[in-house]
């Protein structure tokens, strides 16, 4: 049985001519053979129908699954570190699984079926993080590449039993008091960079770690926006921002494909943070202290992505540390005691980035909500996104109103205060600066 499937046959150039393009088929199923002629008639005529209606497929839509992941991979544009991680769920998980399947094969049960199989192998995360890609997969295959006509994912609410939605919740209040204990720890760990870290997490919002360690001189407030390599930007920044401290984020680092990348922030949210006084004079010290083209670096130097940030820094930051008292000829790899901080027990750094938000949202801050949705590199859903937008008068009552939290809260309150940062001779180093000049060897607030 022949029958036209609404393609034309194509020339030397690959151009469609006006030469129909039959396809045939011997039985109603791959090696099963139609029984008489009457069977084969009435098949063609499905088949016709399918086309006049705009439901058919042509044979070339019998794409095996391993084919189409790949060939979806190859039209997917995306950044480094997503591309990678699609990468890895595609050849780890799906393709291995569906290996034998025709995208068109694949129904609800056998759907279902699968995240059977997800569930007794994989953690949740990972587990969502196939289903996401899966689910990307089934949309295009449908209307994208046509080669299905509807997809076999069916999200059926309010069926099975009932599980209550978990909520992340962050235990007890973090007192400003606990975020200070962490600023001192980490300059007894880092140095005079760590004291500069935790306070610019607490009030900028920046991510961390990739925006932080991604955060370049010459997108600091000591140097922005006049080094802007965008003239347009530049001019625009100087003009709106006269007067003010503001730091640009643009990047971040994270490790791709065993290289250190150097990307935009998560969701391309590039954005300009104004920032007070105070954070701004923390940024020209620690500047001072070394020649480094980021402005976090490790007390050597060294790019942040290679110190093993969570276990050698973070945790005795958050967790604290016992007294090392070395033998003789090894007393500057001393180390002083560090207290936990109790309130931020087992909690990842990135709880300060949402204390900066709260700090925020505290009654008597007075700041729009755009304003604090900008600043957390969020887009406000709805008309508000699309109407609102962050006027100078709102950064303004931003940088008042943060400057006026530490004055009041950590000046104000005697909190510990650390010496400046000193640089060294870089030939005492070998070629390198410190940045634990001037540290004293127990004082704790």
């Amino acid at each position: 049985m022949k029958w036209w499937g609404g393609e034309y046959k194509l020339d030397e150039h690959s151009q469609p001519t006006k030469k129909k393009k039959y396809e045939s088929a011997s039985g109603p199923q791959p090696g099963v053979p139609f029984t008489d002629e009457q069977q084969a008639y009435e098949y063609g005529l499905d088949r016709e129908s399918e086309v006049r209606n705009g439901k058919y497929r042509p044979k070339t839509a019998d794409m095996n699954m391993v084919e189409y992941c790949d060939l979806w991979f190859e039209t997917i544009d995306l950044a480094v570190r997503s591309n990678n991680k699609y990468e890895s769920i595609l050849n780890a998980v799906i393709k291995p699984y569906w290996r034998t399947w025709n995208v068109k094969q694949i129904t609800p049960v056998d759907y279902d079926l699968f995240k059977t199989y997800l569930k007794k192998r994989y953690s949740e995360g990972y587990r969502n993080g196939i289903i996401s890609v899966f689910r990307m997969l089934m949309i295009d295959a449908v209307l994208k590449y046509k080669l299905r006509d509807e997809s076999p994912i069916i999200e059926q609410r309010g069926r099975g039993r009932y599980k209550k939605k978990q909520v992340r919740r962050v235990k007890g209040e973090l007192p400003i008091e606990a975020v200070h204990q962490l600023a001192v720890n980490a300059y007894h760990v880092w140095g005079y960079a760590g004291w500069v870290y935790i306070w610019t997490i607490a009030f900028t919002g920046m991510r961390p770690p990739g925006e932080m360690q991604g955060l370049q001189r010459g997108f600091t407030s000591a140097h922005w926006p006049a080094a802007d390599p965008d003239r347009e930007r530049r001019r625009e920044a100087e003009k709106r921002y006269a007067g003010m401290h503001v730091l640009r984020v643009q990047n971040q680092t994270y490790y791709a494909g065993g290289k250190q990348v150097l990307a935009p922030p998560k969701y391309d949210s590039c954005r300009s943070l104004v920032i007070p006084p105070f954070l701004h004079e923390l940024h020209e010290r620690l500047i001072a202290s070394h020649d480094k083209p980021l402005l976090f670096v490790s007390p050597m130097g060294k790019n942040m992505l290679g110190v093993g940030f969570t276990k050698n820094y973070w945790y005795p930051i958050r967790d604290g540390r016992k007294e090392h008292k070395p033998r003789a000829g090894f007393e500057r790899y001393a180390k002083c005691p560090l207290p936990a901080v109790e309130e931020m027990a087992g909690q990842d750094i990135y709880r300060l980035r949402h204390w900066h938000k709260a700090l925020l949202d505290e009654p008597g801050a007075d700041i729009a909500e755009v304003a604090k949705e900008a600043r957390m590199g969020h887009e406000m859903a709805g008309m508000a996104g699309v109407y609102s937008e962050v006027t100078l008068s709102m950064e303004r009552r931003v940088v008042e109103y943060l400057q006026g939290v530490w004055e009041k809260q950590v000046v104000a309150a005697g909190l510990w205060m650390p010496p400046f940062p000193i640089r060294l001779p870089d030939d005492l180093l070998g070629g390198t600066s410190s940045l634990f000049s001037g540290l004293p060897s127990l004082a704790l607030s």
